[in-house]
């Protein structure tokens, strides 16, 4: 079964004519160029602002089946750190691989299809970033995370501790003894 490909939208800038290809393996062309980034690329705590720059060296690449499409994405990140919380930064590449077909070949439902002598780029732009997203970012290796009894951030200061505090339900018995620590 084929599935349904919808129309390319030729203003878009993740959207590339293949006319100069003319079907012939072995024909290429390099493309460099910086467009801006779609929205929602990305995760709930970590992604590409929507509209920063993202930086695209690509070969489009004619093969018997359809154009091959090989490069690098380099993108802004922004989201926060899973244990501190502070505010990540980061620019970062992604490799961009994708097969595009020729129209009139049965294919799958992952697969992509040249439509009109047309490569819309965005879907495999986010499966090449939104897939090697950091599922939980830091932002050190080696972060400490927040206090759990204060909500300190614990890199602020490694050494930082709380006195040991006395479980509330057994606070009158440290008077039996008159030590309260234990």
């Amino acid at each position: 079964m084929s599935p349904v490909h919808h129309q390319p939208d030729r203003r878009s800038p993740l959207v590339f004519e293949m006319h100069e290809l003319a079907r012939q393996a072995g024909t290429m062309k390099q493309v460099t160029t910086t467009v801006p980034a779609p929205a929602d690329l990305g995760n709930e705590v970590i992604g590409v602002p929507q509209d920063s720059d993202i930086e695209l060296d690509l070969r489009f690449e004619a093969v018997t089946e359809g154009v091959l499409v090989t490069g690098t994405a380099t993108v802004q990140l922004r989201g926060q750190c899973a244990r501190c919380l502070d505010d990540i930064e980061d620019e970062e590449s992604f490799d961009v691989q994708e097969l595009y077909f020729y129209p009139g070949r049965e294919i799958e439902d992952d697969e992509a299809q040249i439509v009109e002598e047309m490569i819309d780029l965005d879907e495999a732009l986010r499966d090449a970033v939104v897939l090697e997203l950091p599922f939980t970012p830091l932002c050190e290796e080696d972060c400490l995370g927040l206090c759990p009894q204060c909500g300190f951030n614990r890199n602020d200061d490694p050494d930082h501790t709380h006195e040991q505090q006395i479980d509330p339900r057994w606070s009158k018995l440290s008077g039996l003894t008159g030590d309260t620590q234990d």
